[in-house]
């Protein structure tokens, strides 16, 4: 449980000390290149991961009540893994998943009471006189990671999306949602462990026996 915690804990304390460093020193927009292929870029996404989102208002507040709720589902999860003393990488896996749930948790929760909105033409402050931007559970998360790997046109002879330009990998996205995706990839090569007692439980479950 001691490494669980340390994993959750530090993927937790990175991410937040970098979206709040990038919400209180970046315009909304702004970039910072570190290479033609790594981009600090400022964006807030008001929904899921990866700028995805549905459902105004209503959507966003039912997609905060669904990530608490999972994230009580993997601690349980969690907990229940390690006293069944799997292997080390998925523990791992599973921790990450949790962190980067609780991170984008955390933004959508608090962001909106503490700081003030992103703009284009001005950095947002903490602790505005005027109060925050958005009221508890509906404040948006910080993204910045912006990898433009690929960059080009596609084949013409390809169909629909021939001679469109493309860029690979488009998303822009946070620490917590590379947790998610690294956690989710581990759990994928893990999977076996982490999922064995259940596949065992049911094979040693009784058949259930026609009525006579």
């Amino acid at each position: 449980m001691r490494k669980a915690l340390l994993i959750i804990v530090g993927v937790l304390i990175l991410d937040q000390v970098l979206k709040i460093w990038v919400k209180t020193h970046m315009t909304l927009g702004e970039d910072i290149r570190i290479a033609d292929w790594f981009i600090i870029h400022f964006t807030e996404n008001p929904g899921m991961a990866f700028g995805v989102e549905f459902g105004g208002n209503w959507g966003k507040l039912l997609l905060s009540v669904f990530r608490i709720a999972t994230v009580v589902l993997i601690f349980i999860w969690l907990k229940r893994l390690i006293e069944k003393n799997i292997p080390q990488g998925g523990i791992i896996a599973v921790a990450l998943i949790l962190a980067g749930a609780l991170g984008n948790i955390i933004d959508s929760a608090f962001y909106g009471l503490i700081f003030g909105e992103s703009q284009y033409h001005a950095v947002a402050t903490a602790f505005p006189e005027e109060g925050g931007y958005a009221p508890f559970l509906f404040g948006h998360v910080v993204d910045m990671f912006y990898f433009p790997i690929l960059k080009g046109y596609l084949p013409d002879w390809l169909p629909i999306w021939g001679g469109d330009y493309f860029i690979f990998f488009r998303p822009v996205f946070n620490l917590a949602d590379a947790a998610i995706s690294t956690g989710v990839g581990l759990l994928i090569l893990y999977q076996k462990s982490v999922f064995k007692d259940d596949e065992e439980e049911e094979e040693k479950a009784p058949l259930p026996t026609p009525e006579e």
